[in-house]
This record gives C-alpha cells, sequence and structure tokens, in this order.
C-alpha cells in the first residue's frame, strides 16, 4: 500500500518511558503506518525524536493534533487518557490506551493479542485498552495454559521494577543507590533509611538494597490498585469473571522487567511435560528452564527483550491440579509499548 493511503498514527506521549520505547518498537515492525505524529506535553513540544529512522517534531497534546489521525497510541498518566482518548475518538481515531484509564470499563475491550485478538473488532467507546505491565508478564502463559487445563484458581506475587513507576521510580533508584554504594549499610535497623532521608521519590520506603511490599494506592480491604489491575485484568482477559486471584505486588531494586511467582490451579490434572510443551510453543513466550544448569529467567537477561519468559515449570507438591512457574517480562515493552503496537496492528489488518 501507497504511503498516502496508509493509517495516520499518533503516538500520545512520546517523551515519556513507555513512549521512547514505543517509538523503537515502531522503527524495527513492519512499516504499515503513513504518518507518524508525535504528541506530548507542551513543555516537550519542539523537540525532535528519531522514528523510523527519521527526526520527527513532538507537537503539544491538542485537538488540532489530533486532527486527520486514524489510530492513536496513548502512553500516558491515566487522567491525561481519561481527558483525552475521548476527544481522539470524537476525531475520528481508535484509540489505544497503556494506562489504567479505561481498563474497568466494560464497553472497553482488554486486550492481549495472543490471547482474545477477536476483542479488537468489539469496541463501542472507540477505545481499546491493554492490561498493566505486572498481568502482562505472565496472561500469555496463563492464556495457554488455561486452554488446555482450565484455569479455576491463581495465586501470584510479583517482583516488580522502579520503572512500572516512571521515570521518577528509576531515579529515585539510581539516587539511592549512589547513597548506599560502597557503604556498609544494610547491617543496622533504619540506616537505609537515615542514609535516604526523604528521598523515597513514588515509593513508601527506600527500595534501594530492600524490598517494599507495595505497589499503587490504597484500595478497599488493605488491597493496592495494582493487585487489584492484576486481578481484574486476567479476569477480563481469559472471560473468567469469577475466577479466584490472589496477589501480593512488591516493589524490588531492579531498574527494568517484572518478575512473578505464580501458582496455579486447572480443572485438570497437569504434567511437567506437557506445561513445558505448551509454554514453549506459546507465541510471545520463551521457556528457559533448566534449573541444574542454572538456566531460568532474571531480569538482567530479559530487559530489552520482547517476549515473556517462563522457567522453574513445576507441578505444586501436594496437588496434582497445579502448576508453579517463575515468569519476567520486560515492563516497558510487552508490559506496556510491544503489547499497545500489536492491538495497533490488529485493529489496521482488519481494516483491510
Amino acid at each position: 500500500m501507497p504511503a498516502s493511503q496508509r493509517p495516520t498514527l499518533a503516538v500520545v506521549g512520546a517523551t515519556g518511558a513507555v513512549g521512547t520505547v514505543l517509538l523503537q518498537i515502531l522503527s524495527h515492525r513492519a512499516d504499515i503506518w503513513g504518518e507518524i505524529r508525535l504528541v506530548a506535553s507542551p513543555r516537550s513540544a519542539g523537540r525532535k525524536l528519531a522514528v523510523r529512522g527519521e527526526e520527527v517534531e513532538v507537537a503539544a497534546l491538542s485537538e488540532d493534533a489530533l486532527d486527520g489521525v486514524d489510530l492513536a497510541l496513548f502512553a500516558v498518566p491515566e487522567e491525561v487518557a481519561a481527558r483525552w482518548a475521548p476527544v481522539a475518538v470524537a476525531r475520528g481515531a481508535v484509540v489505544v490506551d497503556t494506562s489504567a484509564a479505561f481498563r474497568a470499563d466494560p464497553e472497553v475491550p482488554l486486550v492481549v493479542p495472543e490471547v482474545n485478538p477477536h476483542a479488537v473488532r468489539m469496541r463501542p467507546r472507540g477505545i481499546l485498552a491493554g492490561p498493566d505491565g505486572t498481568t502482562l508478564t505472565m496472561i500469555v502463559t496463563l492464556g495457554a495454559l488455561h486452554a488446555e487445563f482450565g484455569l479455576r484458581e491463581l495465586v501470584v506475587s510479583s517482583y516488580q521494577a522502579v520503572s512500572g513507576a516512571g521515570r521518577d521510580g528509576v531515579g529515585t533508584l539510581r539516587r539511592q543507590l549512589s547513597l548506599v554504594a560502597g557503604t556498609h549499610l544494610g547491617t543496622s535497623p533504619g540506616d537505609v533509611r537515615r542514609a535516604v532521608g526523604d528521598g523515597t521519590g513514588p515509593f513508601p520506603e527506600p527500595v534501594a538494597l530492600n524490598v517494599v511490599p507495595w505497589a499503587g494506592s490504597l484500595r478497599a480491604d488493605g488491597w493496592s490498585s495494582d493487585e487489584m489491575a492484576v486481578r481484574d485484568g486476567t479476569r477480563k482477559v481469559l472471560g473468567l469473571p469469577a475466577l479466584p486471584v490472589a496477589v501480593t505486588c512488591v516493589r524490588v531494586p531492579v531498574v527494568t522487567v517484572h518478575s512473578l511467582t505464580v501458582h496455579a490451579r486447572f480443572q485438570d490434572e497437569v504434567t511437567v511435560g506437557r506445561a513445558r510443551e505448551i509454554i514453549a510453543t506459546a507465541p510471545g513466550v520463551v521457556l528457559c528452564d533448566d534449573p541444574e544448569a542454572g538456566e531460568f529467567p532474571t531480569p538482567a537477561d530479559v530487559v530489552g527483550t520482547d517476549p515473556t519468559w517462563v522457567g522453574r515449570v513445576r507441578r505444586a507438591l501436594d496437588d496434582p491440579t497445579a502448576l508453579e512457574l517463575f515468569a519476567c517480562g520486560d515492563n516497558l515493552r510487552k508490559g506496556a509499548a510491544l503489547n499497545a503496537a500489536q492491538i495497533a496492528e490488529l485493529v489496521v489488518a482488519e481494516r483491510q
């Protein structure tokens, strides 16, 4: 198709952490777009960013910036998406949103292309959403296992990278690491907190030399918004509205890549051999599972890659219907930007 006939794409939030990765992804995937328009807050207007090997000037987010756009990818905070996504739709665009603004809306499909690609066709509000990065770390694997064994219960603990809290999260960890490096901190109660002082950034506790059992904001009965997002997102993507899900989200001193321990119970008895076959052949998943040789996924190896990686696959010791596994995924790639780009590609393919 000539470039002049290809759809116009707007990347809203092009200068942010997810937007930056999105531009890289758009430059490396099949070029199905005509104009790619870069949009961000007024303070970023006028900057030039590279996409598809060309320098493109960033426009300030406004109604005019969204004129003539066929598809808009939103990589912005949820309050910005809630305000501007309907504006983009009113101007004729289909919106793909990476924030939490529309995930719970029953008229907005929650899409993971490897699991429920058909959902893109049903978008009465003109908006499609992707799950949170923690859910996306495991959902493709779970979807494949569910198709074979029938998922009936899920217990998850997350080890979430600081980039899940945006650039402020990354900057906070790096500042804290500079304060504790080369010291004997971490050996006495409160010594790390005293060294960090008020510099905890978006986190309630120091994250360097520490783990923080909290991610998100407070919800009812002591649960966090990130924990509820995993529960609600898993149910919605898999079409299991009553699935029992228990989640504990933990922030760890890793820059990028969320990790999860997963305990999944199924309707049918499982075997490790068959589970490994399913995981190894699931699209967008890499099985890395040889503990004897010291091979299993870790953030240091997974960062910057597109797939989700799975290892430590075991059958539960006390339940023949349950599997235990460990999953890692780059929360800025499949956990946000890549999933959005894949959804956008499905919309374009649907129109052809």
